[in-house]
């Protein structure tokens, strides 16, 4: 399978929702609207095979130092090829190169994310500000992801 790593286009954006939500309905991850994803696509980075999404994963800068990994998400069929990781390589080297010293995220994998250098915080050590997709989630105020970062 020949795959690309680049950044997401709007028309990537209908195949991002499909994906993403899929996860979403099983509880995995937060659902994200149209306009969410069209709203960030710049965040984004994707892995295709020609026009067909294979993954994606959002880099979100929250702060002068801090950005957030979401929405990472890869096809269930295609687990365990490398997509994930080089997605999450792409994000991490986008985050360094803004110059940005701490990324995080929010997960219920927390064991896949120790690989790459992500260690377990308290999520109150996280500033108030990276809450604000919490309000939206169907378990708020009883989230069960568990807070992760990795020092750049």
């Amino acid at each position: 399978m020949e795959r690309m790593i680049r950044k997401a286009v709007v028309q990537d954006v209908s195949q991002m929702q499909e994906l993403i939500n899929g996860y979403a309905d099983s509880g995995m991850m937060l659902p994200r609207s149209l306009g969410e994803l069209y709203d960030n696509i710049r965040d984004f980075t994707i892995c295709v095979n020609r026009d067909q999404l294979l993954g994606c994963c959002a880099l979100h800068v929250c702060w002068t130092d801090l950005a957030e990994i979401a929405s990472f998400a890869v096809r269930q069929d295609l687990h365990r090829q490398g997509i994930g990781s080089q997605l999450l390589n792409a994000s991490v080297g986008g985050a360094q190169e803004l110059g940005i010293t701490t990324v995080f995220t929010l997960t219920r994998i927390p064991d896949y994310f120790r690989k790459y250098g992500f260690f377990e915080v308290d999520k109150s050590t996280l500033p108030q500000k990276v809450w604000s997709g919490c309000i939206k989630c169907p378990k708020f105020p009883d989230c069960d992801e568990i807070a992760m970062v990795k020092r750049l």
